[in-house]
């Protein structure tokens, strides 16, 4: 047993010790481009060997800074911008206009979360911050890696691997305004040649607070265990287990959001998620000079919905009784997966080859019924619902089994001392059987048929050493998004549709100044998309969806951390510009040559001081410029500017006390702001609708860890 802890131990503290050169904020004595992300290569690589744009929360961050929500995490990465729409629920930013579309790919340890075709913009609900180690965004198109939808970019999330010698923790805060609570629990420790790593928390927001109709619950658990089958063999698991109650408030018309920011029209609206992950991965070293992983995977997702963003107005009749009509809708998925890699080191060029195959069946159901639904004319609340069924429109039971192989390739190769090359590719096959349980008509929706989309994804990107910490890269590459199952399946008729492609272009620059105490990354970046899918309006009322679009998304992105002494601060920025190339909505409404709404420049700013030790206090700017909220570019919103600050003080080695303020100034903002009107007509200020941002908050915390080598 010896030899085995021996050989656990080993692979465990060198993994330990590769992680702590992952943090954005490198030790001194560490060059600042020897820093080493996973999520450029599908393995360890270091950063001055990648080229493309990638941005690190690190442990260090995420350990100090305890984020309440996704969003404050990794907004303070340049050109990323989570969207909250309560509860956890989010739209999503990256290199694109915020938007529910899917651009994006999330992950954990490398897999996808969610299988192609069934994208969820609020999928991020399903992953547990509190097991993470660390999360890296790759922005730009990265489809040769992951596959379809890493257009605007790719989240990955790192689980926290377990620890050599016991730790645990246990944190309560509350948040008394927005009516919220969560307790975090943690354990690891490794015994012999087995370590384990328990992570959890528990959240609940109540109905007493700030918001009508905004109470939700979430509980969130990730379990990693890693066994060391030999000196050079390791196998680890993870489970990870997301569970998501939330009600949906919605959002206002502009009357309501200046006077009445925490009135909901909803009162029954409501989104239930539950997933469960396992991914088992076995790493050998099966060459001389070469490693090998193979990770099975497995998913259970079930999300269901009375979604308020269905219930819409109808002409009062037999088949619309009450005026207004909504839906309650169910999408189930299970998964089950291999993702198989191999990369081989060469002397010749200091080269590297990464090659694997990836396999993902996911059946996917989906039903949908109508309601009728109730209204105060006066409030305009939304008072009652009862099932309608006298409409069959819209009415929808069917299953699509999606099946999705790929084969990828990369390799990466020194052909002179201060330049790295890296190019490859992907080729991804994608096969929807579709089965409908209904009678195929205009009420129950299409025919059974099969459907077959495949897609080649080329890289090709070099880097150029000036100096230990003076580097520069330059990047092609190309991400997709196939149709999605709804885009296919929503209606009778099934549109023609090809897979959109996006051709993204960067030129970035690495540098560190002062002794590395402060690290520069900037970017500019251009992401041309064609045949993009848009919903093309024939007539009023009969509208399908079609590869009718273009757009083009350009711009800097700027990075900024500076720690040394008594003081830290980081400085995250991008202005970009996003615009329809060519967009012709209906026969009388063209788009070509506006800006594309939802699309905001950002920046956010830190600055942390330490006045004792064990102690820091920092204070923060996010500021979000002004934007369209029509296609037509005729309303807009403002923007706006909050200032939020932080406070930690460790009492001693396991006590720490921590507070956080939010909306310092309660300024009244909107999350999100968007309009309905097309531009053509009399603008009526009504079909204009906010989500609105919380007030004043202050959300104050206790932890208390055990670490057994600080003792």
């Amino acid at each position: 047993m010896k030899s085995r802890n021996a050989h656990l131990s080993s692979l465990l503290l060198s993994l330990l010790t590769l992680a702590n050169t992952q943090a954005v904020h490198a030790a001194d004595e560490t060059p600042v481009l020897d820093e080493v992300v996973v999520s450029g290569s599908r393995t360890e690589t270091k950063l001055s060997d990648t080229p493309m744009s990638i941005g690190v929360v690190d442990e260090k961050s995420l350990k100090r800074d305890k984020p309440k929500l996704m969003g404050d995490a990794i907004n303070r990465i340049a050109g990323v911008h989570w969207v909250d729409l309560g509860n956890e629920q989010h739209a999503m930013g990256i290199r694109q206009p915020n938007s529910t579309n899917a651009m994006y790919q999330y992950l954990e340890d490398g897999i996808p979360i969610r299988p192609l075709g069934v994208f969820n913009h609020n999928a991020l609900n399903e992953l547990n911050l509190a097991g993470a180690e660390r999360v890296e965004v790759v922005k730009g198109a990265s489809s040769s890696l992951y596959g379809s939808n890493a257009v605007g970019g790719a989240v990955n999330f790192i689980t926290a691997r377990p620890s050599l010698t016991p730790e645990a923790t246990v944190g309560f805060r509350n948040e008394a305004v927005t009516g919220y609570q969560r307790v975090d629990t943690g354990a690891s420790n490794t015994w012999d040649d087995v370590g384990m790593r328990f992570s959890h928390y528990s959240s609940r927001r109540s109905a007493s607070n700030w918001q009508q109709y905004s109470n939700g619950n979430k509980d969130s658990l990730t379990l990693r265990g890693d066994y060391a089958l030999s000196g050079s063999t390791l196998l680890h698991a993870t489970v990870s287990h997301n569970n998501l109650d939330s009600a949906t408030p919605g959002s206002l018309n502009p009357v309501d959001y200046q006077t009445s920011p925490g009135k909901s029209y909803q009162t029954f609206s409501w989104r239930k998620d539950k997933s469960t992950r396992l991914n088992v991965a076995w790493e050998s070293e099966t060459t001389q000079n070469g490693q090998t992983t193979v990770t099975l995977f497995g998913r259970e997702n079930d999300h269901g919905q009375l979604p308020n963003y269905t219930i819409s107005a109808c002409t009062v009749s037999a088949a619309c009784p009450t005026g207004y009509r909504g839906t309650i809708n169910n999408n189930h998925v299970s998964s089950l997966g291999v993702d198989s890699k191999h990369q081989q080191e060469y002397s010749f060029l200091s080269s590297r080859l990464i090659g694997g195959v990836y396999l993902d069946l996911s059946p996917n159901t989906y039903k949908s019924n109508n309601l009728d639904v109730t209204r105060d004319a006066t409030t305009l609340v939304y008072t009652g619902y009862t099932p309608n069924t006298t409409y069959a429109t819209g009415t929808r039971d069917y299953k699509t089994d999606i099946t999705n192989t790929a084969l990828f390739a990369q390799w990466e190769l020194t052909p002179l001392e201060k330049v790295r090359v890296v190019m490859g590719g992907r080729y991804d096959a994608i096969n929807y059987n579709f089965v409908n349980y209904l009678t195929p008509g205009a009420a129950y929706g299409a025919a059974n048929e099969s459907r077959n989309f495949s897609h080649f994804s080329p890289k090709l990107g070099g880097t150029y050493t000036l100096g230990d910490d003076t580097n520069v890269f330059a990047n092609a590459s190309q991400g997709f998004t196939p149709p999605e199952v709804s885009q296919l399946y929503a209606k009778s008729a099934i549109p023609d549709l090809r897979p959109a492609t996006y051709n993204s272009y960067e030129l970035g620059l690495r540098m560190a100044f002062m002794e590395r105490a402060l690290k520069l990354n900037a970017t500019l970046f251009r992401l041309d998309g064609t045949d993009t899918i848009v919903s093309y309006t024939i007539a009023p009322g009969n509208s399908e969806n079609r590869n009718a679009g273009s757009t083009r998304s350009s711009g800097i992105e700027l990075n900024l951390a500076y720690d040394a002494g008594m003081f830290d601060g980081r400085l995250g920025a991008s202005f970009a510009k996003h615009e329809y190339l060519d967009y012709q909505a209906s026969p009388t409404l063209d788009y070509s040559g506006k800006e594309m709404p939802a699309a905001p420049n950002t920046v956010t700013a830190e600055v942390g001081y330490k006045p004792v030790q064990g102690a820091r206090i920092a204070l923060e700017v996010v500021k979000q410029g002004s934007y369209w909220m029509n296609n037509a570019n005729t309303v807009s919103y403002s923007g706006h500017t909050l200032l939020n600050m932080r406070g930690n003080y460790k009492m001693n080695k396991e006590w720490e006390a921590w507070l956080q303020g939010r909306n310092l100034t309660n300024q009244l903002y909107a999350e999100s702001a968007s309009s309905s009107y097309s531009g053509t007509g009399t603008y009526d200020p009504l079909r204009d609708q906010y989500t609105v941002g919380a007030p004043l908050s202050v959300m104050v915390g206790l932890t208390y860890t055990f670490d057994a080598k600080n003792r």
